[in-house]
């Protein structure tokens, strides 16, 4: 196939939820992250004319899409005209993204306090990219064909309550052939390591604080940049042990021994003799059987 009707989609999913550890402690960490992942999309729409690109802002009650903004979707959007030589389309993306995410900061603040819940909704964020990811497939002509891959960029906690979310976005985008990169930015994740390892993606954890910027830019430039085709004849950071622990469904906490319901797969941390998802009867486990000795029989 030839090289102009191949492109590849990079969506992604950028986490800008306020109630992060790391955001709150260090207000100007989102302004880093931001500017990290404009000067890496514009690296990847830079290395192939037919590259296209999705931006996606996660937050604490919706996730938007910062580029193409969502009345331009699919459509032909005018460029902004260049600024002190730049390329139109990199003034275009630049411009685009901050300004769609200055209005979702403005009116998440003008909702009120989010309570002390304050999760972000990346399974949602993911199902977006998924869902935008299918679309544009279904949209391709004849002979076409688009590699498609999602990086996420959070420094959340994992989410145990959003689980079963996350399994089927997971195996979804396994089944589509797309992608999944992770690079955490404050602690480890192990759903998304999950999701790294069932979609052979990377996942990456930024080690230091330190210098957070020019680490991104040069991790994710380095690491993240190359499609996965390439990334086979690269020399790329060993991959991390995946925790695969899986979260009970009655109390959301992640598990090592549990029971799991043989008709809808429902995993608890304690026995139920009803199954509160499709709430088959079970019967309650008896002691295990033991073994009756036989008794020697005495030879006179």
């Amino acid at each position: 196939m030839n090289e102009e009707v191949e492109a590849s989609l990079l969506v992604i999913v950028l986490d800008t939820n306020p109630g992060q550890r790391l955001v709150r402690e260090r207000t100007h960490i989102l302004t880093q992250c931001l500017e990290s992942v404009i000067a890496f999309a514009n690296s990847h729409l830079m290395l192939k004319s037919t590259n296209k690109l999705a931006v996606l802002a996660c937050h604490t009650r919706s996730t938007e899409f910062l580029f193409p903004p969502p009345s331009a979707c699919g459509t032909q959007v005018a460029m902004l005209r260049q600024q002190d030589g730049q390329y139109e389309l990199f003034t275009h993306v630049e411009k685009t993204i901050r300004q769609n995410l200055q209005q979702l900061v403005i009116r998440d603040a003008r909702s009120g306090p989010i309570g002390s819940v304050c999760e972000s909704l990346l399974a949602g964020a993911l199902a977006m990219a998924l869902c935008y990811i299918h679309r544009l497939e279904q949209e391709l002509s004849a002979g076409r064909k688009m590699n498609s891959r999602i990086l996420v960029v959070t420094g959340s906690a994992d989410s145990a309550s959003q689980y079963m979310s996350y399994m089927n976005v997971f195996f979804t985008a396994q089944k589509q052939n797309v992608t999944l990169d992770v690079c955490s930015l404050d602690r480890d994740m192990g759903l998304l390591q999950q999701g790294c390892d069932i979609t052979g993606g990377l996942y990456l954890r930024i080690p230091q604080l330190q210098g957070l910027l020019q680490y991104l830019l040069h991790v994710i430039q380095w690491v993240f940049l190359p499609e996965p085709t390439i990334r086979k004849q690269l020399v790329l950071p060993p991959p991390v042990k995946v925790d695969y622990r899986a979260a009970c469904f009655c109390h959301r906490e992640l598990i090592d021994i549990g029971y799991v319901c043989s008709v809808c797969l429902s995993i608890f941390c304690k026995f139920s003799p009803i199954c509160t998802t499709c709430h088959t009867v079970f019967k309650t486990p008896g002691p295990l059987p033991t073994k009756s000795k036989k008794k020697k029989i005495k030879l006179s």
